[in-house]
């Protein structure tokens, strides 16, 4: 019998993943954002000034995926760029003051984008569903961690021409 993809747990999630991403995009989109934008706000509300290497291992994403999010939300005037004062070859990202009144509306975003993603969910299911998702991306993290980690132990060492 062929595996039922669609009873497993990793599709339910894929598919939960896509309707949040379409409902947080449509709150987002009232604020003058797209999806993942407001956590570079976030990041940078906690901690400003961090480079986009920082930013790039926080939100777990490619360094030109930072780029362009930087790029894009310095042209509404969320975020700056400014010279590393102990490194000038580096740049740092700063929030305006644009970008923290920002905040108040993305937090709004989020508490209403989970009113409606945990309606009819009384605390004791919110908390085991935060507890098993937390175990679910532990689990794939890890998993992610080893392969990359085996792919570097079986990866041939490179011919080294050495003189005789």
């Amino acid at each position: 019998m062929a595996f039922n993809y669609k009873r497993s747990v990793t599709y339910r999630i894929a598919q939960t993943a896509k309707a949040h991403r379409a409902r947080s995009s449509t709150h987002l989109n009232r604020i003058g954002l797209h999806p993942g934008q407001e956590a570079v706000l976030k990041i940078l509300f906690e901690e400003d000034g961090q480079t986009m290497s920082e930013l790039a291992n926080k939100l777990a994403v490619q360094p030109p995926t930072v780029t362009k999010m930087i790029t894009r939300l310095a042209a509404q005037d969320l975020v700056e760029r400014r010279p590393s004062e102990t490194d000038k070859r580096l740049s740092k990202v700063f929030m305006t003051e644009f970008g923290r009144e920002r905040i108040k509306l993305v937090d709004k975003a989020w508490k209403r984008l989970e009113k409606e993603a945990v309606d009819g969910m009384d605390t004791k299911d919110r908390k085991r569903l935060r507890k098993l998702l937390r175990q679910i991306e532990k689990n794939l993290s890890a998993m992610s961690i080893a392969l990359e980690a085996d792919d570097l132990e079986n990866e041939p060492e490179p011919e080294v021409e050495t003189s005789a």
